[in-house]
């Protein structure tokens, strides 16, 4: 491995980072616009000709942009553990990465990182919640089976994008069309009621579950067309609905659920321990349907932190309750490891 200089370990991280962000070849404009190199984008420019021959980044087919290569990644993990950083998972980390280089991880990683390997099996992500007693939609493995209107939904952190209904299997014939090359999908039930995504913390210092607040998620263009009336709809050109999310809309439930609510989450957590060693622990969402019957269906969980705590940067009002402070999830997760650091048990919270 080739000896570099400060400078362009600086440039090499910020492409990384930026590639990371966003899984698309990183150009020296970008790197010039968005992080503070103080350098001219000409000297950007110079020193990613020479990291790409050094073998650090590899070209693109499709934009004159680079992207990071295997030594690339494996130096930045080193001057990752040399200034003793802590990884965070998120979505899009687990997307670009991938689960099997972030199992190899040898940076100190928040959470258990084993576990997100059941979230991502859609078979065993669905027995450990039938398991914890939760109420999930039918799932469809095949079209000739669909008797009911299903929501048809592909894997990825591509929030939302491309999902689409289907009431027989002639419907989803014709929708999938839409969408050549796309394997990596599941057929799911669709339910009638209000979405709402449950945001929990598990401290395994002091066997706690907190609820940190709760959200909805708005939705393009489905949501916008929920404000038409059908007699007006017609007026519209042809619109197929999509489920991109585009915001995220902060939810104070009706407090009659709430017994519901942190009975699930404490079920869950106790699953979680007959999956993995140490279970489950840290941020989580469980991503719910409320049907007007009063039931609670569970779609999907995220063994994590989610986009959806983003209203509550200055806590909800279930972390007031707590907190005499602003309580995001962010500080919720640097205060645990703080406090596992004073009581000197920081590999009780690093997986």
């Amino acid at each position: 491995m080739i000896d570099l200089v400060a400078r362009q370990i600086q440039i090499l991280r910020a492409i990384i980072e930026e590639f990371i962000s966003t899984a698309k070849p990183v150009g020296s404009d970008t790197i010039d616009k968005k992080f503070n190199i103080g350098v001219s984008p000409a000297t950007i420019r110079n020193e990613m000709v020479y990291l790409t021959k050094q073998g650090y980044l590899q070209k693109s087919h499709i934009s004159a942009g680079r992207i990071p290569t295997p030594l690339a990644l494996r130096l930045y993990v080193n001057e990752l553990m040399k200034e003793k950083v802590i990884f965070i998972p998120h979505a899009s980390l687990i997307e670009y990465v991938g689960l099997d280089n972030i199992e190899k991880f040898k940076v100190p990683y928040y959470g258990n990182k084993h576990i997100l390997r059941f979230e991502s099996d859609r078979n065993i992500e669905r027995k450990w919640l039938k398991n914890a007693g939760l109420k999930v939609p039918k799932l469809f493995e095949s079209a000739k089976d669909i008797d009911r209107a299903v929501i048809v939904k592909f894997h990825g952190a591509k929030g939302g994008k491309g999902y689409f209904l289907a009431k027989n299997e002639k419907d989803f014939k014709e929708k999938i069309k839409h969408h050549k090359g796309e394997k990596d999908y599941v057929m799911q039930e669709y339910i009638v009621g209000v979405p709402m995504f449950i945001h929990y913390f598990y401290s395994p210092l002091n066997d706690e579950l907190e609820v940190m607040g709760f959200d909805k998620r708005y939705e393009s263009n489905v949501d916008s067309l929920g404000r038409v009336s059908a007699r007006d709809q017609i007026a519209l050109p042809k619109v197929d609905p999509s489920y991109v999310i585009v915001g995220n809309i902060p939810i104070v439930v009706r407090e009659s659920y709430l017994p519901r609510i942190i009975g699930m989450g404490e079920n869950v957590i106790r699953e979680s321990k007959k999956l993995v060693k140490g279970g489950l622990w840290g941020p989580f969402c469980l991503e719910t349907i409320m049907t007007p019957e009063g039931d609670i269906y569970v779609f999907e969980i995220s063994a994590r932190i989610v986009a959806g705590t983003n209203p509550y940067i200055h806590g909800s009002p279930y972390t007031w309750l707590r907190y005499n402070e602003p309580m995001s999830t962010g500080r919720r997760i640097a205060r645990e490891i703080k406090n596992a650091i004073k009581k000197k048990q920081l590999t009780m919270i690093l997986g």
